[in-house]
This record gives C-alpha cells, structure tokens and sequence, in this order.
C-alpha cells in the first residue's frame, strides 16, 4: 500500500514539474518576442531602406543563417566582406552621416589600359596619367575644357561625363540640378587609355557628391555596378575606381574585381599615335567566335600573365601578354605598325609590348627603375632605349605620335576638393577636403 502511494507521489510531482517547466519557457519566449526588435508578429511588413545592396545569389538564402550563428562562425583573415556585411545587417542599413548635398566637387581620376593582351575586357591597370573634373551647381548647363582632347571631347549632354552624374541622381532617386563643368585633362582622348571610363568615374563620383548620397562597397561595390553597366565591362572603370591592376568578372549576380599585384620597379612605356582609335571601329574587326585552340591560347596566357604580375617575374610578361583574340586582327586591320614596334621593343630591353585597350596606344613594360629615376643611372633602366626603338618603328610607318613615359599608379578615383568640405575643425581629410 505505501509502495502505491509513493508512485503516486512521484507521478504527481513530475507532472507538476512539467507543467511549471512548459509556464516559464511560455513566459520566457513571449518576453522574448517583446524585446526582440527582429521577431515581428506583422505578417508581409515592408521595411524602408535609405541604401541598396547587390548581395550574390550564393549569399541570399544563408543570409539568416550567417546572422543568427554569427556568434559561433570562424571569420578567416581574408573574409574582409562577411565581416562588413554583418556590420551592415547589424544596423540594417547604411548611415547617412555627411550626406548633406554639396555646391561644388572635384574629383581626380587616372587613365587606364585594358585587356593588357589576352585579358579581353576583363583585366585592366591604372595608369599614372590624370583628369580632374569639376562639377558646379549652376544656373544653365555647361562644359569646358583644357588640355588633351579638349577640342575633340563633346560639349553637349552626350558627354560621358554628365552620363555619370545623371546615373549618380537616378541612383539617388533626386532631381538632377542644372550643372556647369571643366575639365582639366592630362588623359589624351580616345587614344586606348581609358578616357570615356575616367569621364564615366569621374561623372558618377561627382554626382554622388553632389547629392549627398552614399553606396555601399563590401559585398556590393555598388559604384562599380553603375560605371560598368554604363561602359559595358569592367576592365578600365575597376581600375579607375580602385586604382592598381584589376580582374573584374560578373557571377550572375554583379559585377566583382580583384587586385594583382603591380611589380616594383615597372615602367610604362607608351607610344601615344596623334590619331583617334574609335573602339567601335576596333570592336568591328573581330569576329563573334574563336577556335578551341586559340580559346586555349588565351586562357594560358591569362593565367602566366596573372602569375607573372602576382610573383614579380617580369621575365615571364612577355609570354603572358601573347594574344589571339583581338590584336593580330587589330594590327592586321587598323595598326600595322603594333608587332613590329612590339618586337623593337623587346629588342631594346622591354619586358613586354601589347595594344591598349582598343588602340592606337602601344603599351611597353619594362623594369629596373628604382625611387627618382632622374636620379638613377640610365644605364639601369630601359625605358629610354625602349622610347627611342617605337619612335623609330613609328617612323618607319609613317605614324606620327609621342612617347610617354609614366608608372603603375595604386591609386584609384578621389575627391580632391569639395564646397562645403568635409573635413571639420576636428578632424582634416587629405588635402583639407
């Protein structure tokens, strides 16, 4: 008899014991729910969001799950964007601190040259020649300009210029004002050195600015999305927006790049022909399909050619900017005069020769220089026996043009002078901006 009654003791107790159990997680979970901001007893509500962000496809059904495991996943050195993108769904959207509206903006961008030979719109180097543009509030529309091109570059809305500024306001979702701007460019106009890029950059920038809006970058490179879905690839705008030598491809999703690195010591040796090279006069040569082979080609010369720039073997350029999708077409259409002042270059001691972008410019490599190269020795360099041998194949055919002779630059598209600025009494960018 005390036997039963002890089972029932114990049957009672446990049943208790659940019941409280079940009354506190209920309690427990309906606080929860109250303070939690993230659980919304609203069925299909929409959130405004002052910013947008292009996530990739692989990224949007683990979204959450990155989120609410945040605490317990392993963030590696190199996951530079999952560690911003979490910063930013922590807030949920970018701040618009310093989005007041500006008067007036300038902004410096760099010449680019694209494709650097096998890397067919898809690879592109900063190149250490600069345009800056100035964009005003005004009361009518206006451009001016100095310096290359001046006189060739359009005067109207047509100009690549204002197409930036126009998709900077779109971006904004606000009216675009009426506009005056000048130009000061030292990027010689379409000559295969990414001129319509640092204009498209540079427009983009301005207009960003002006309207005081702002984009987001990791895990997005929003502005990168706009300057290529104007120019079409991202070969000249990546490196104009980020400076360096860039790999830009698209994953279904967006546009993304990367940076190689540049090699101490290389120069730029560039033969700049006095004639405009229209890219679709140069697009026209080529036919729509490549053999296996060449495709073959191509993809191994891509590949020595990125491992050349990333172990600093500059020995290895000269294979690795070898070509067959675009130049010999080039050359054998428009510029007879590309392999041969290639191989003189390469004779006198470049590294390697390829077509600029779309041309006339012809691009030469070359190394040894070491801090001012006015202060170094001739003899340890190359640069001027390279210059002086494509100066000699261009007389040869007739081709009139100059040589220039400049660097790699690390450094992208910047804002260098802004009304009002800013910089506070506090705290001072570069160059007081």
């Amino acid at each position: 008899m005390s036997s039963g009654n002890d089972t029932t003791k114990l049957a009672a107790t446990a049943l208790i014991a659940a019941t409280t159990g079940a009354a506190l997680s209920y309690l427990l979970l309906k606080n929860r729910s109250k303070s939690d901001p993230r659980i919304s007893h609203t069925p299909n509500k929409i959130v405004a969001r002052t910013s947008f962000i292009f996530p990739d496809a692989d990224n949007v059904s683990t979204a959450a799950a990155s989120m609410s495991h945040s605490d317990t996943q392993i963030l590696y050195p190199h996951s530079h964007e999952e560690r911003m993108r979490r910063r930013i769904a922590a807030r949920m959207a970018v701040e618009d601190e310093n989005s007041l509206p500006r008067q007036s903006v300038t902004v410096r961008v760099p010449a680019s040259s694209a494709n650097c030979g096998p890397g067919y719109d898809c690879i592109g180097m900063a190149v250490d020649l600069w345009t800056e543009v100035t964009v005003s509030r005004a009361e009518q529309f206006e451009i001016t300009a100095e310096g290359e091109g001046a006189e060739d570059m359009p005067k109207d809305e047509s100009n690549l210029l204002v197409t930036g500024v126009k998709a900077a306001y779109d971006t904004a979702q606000k009216e675009m004002p009426p506009l005056k701007y000048h130009v000061v460019s030292r990027v010689p106009y379409a000559r295969g050195l990414g001129s319509s890029s640092a204009a498209i950059v540079a427009g983009i920038i301005a207009g960003l600015v002006l309207a005081g809006h702002r984009l987001p970058v990791w895990g997005s490179e929003s502005l990168l999305q706009i300057a290529a879905s104007i120019e079409g690839h991202p070969d000249n705008v990546a490196p104009v927006i980020y400076g360096g030598i860039q790999i830009g491809i698209h994953n279904g999703t967006r546009w993304i790049t990367e940076r190689v690195p540049s090699p101490p010591g290389m120069q730029l040796v560039m033969f700049i022909p006095d004639f405009i090279g229209k890219t679709s006069a140069a697009r026209a040569v080529l036919k729509d399909t490549i053999s296996r082979a060449d495709a073959a080609f191509n993809i191994g010369r891509v590949a020595f050619l990125v491992h050349a720039l990333a172990v600093g073997n500059l020995d290895n350029l000269k294979w690795g900017v070898e070509d067959r999708m675009h130049q010999p077409q080039r050359a054998q259409a428009i510029y007879p005069h590309l392999y041969p002042m290639i191989k003189a270059a390469e004779e006198a001691g470049a590294c390697c020769g390829y077509l600029s972008g779309a041309g006339p410019t012809v691009m030469a490599l070359t190394s040894g220089a070491s801090g001012d190269i006015f202060t170094q020795r001739e003899k340890e360099r190359t640069d001027f026996s390279v210059a002086k041998a494509m100066m000699q194949v261009a007389q040869t055919y007739n081709v009139k043009g100059r040589i220039v002779v400049t660097q790699a630059t690390q450094e992208g598209a910047r804002v260098v002078k802004v009304e009002p600025p800013f910089s506070t009494a506090d705290i001072t960018f570069r160059d007081n901006v």
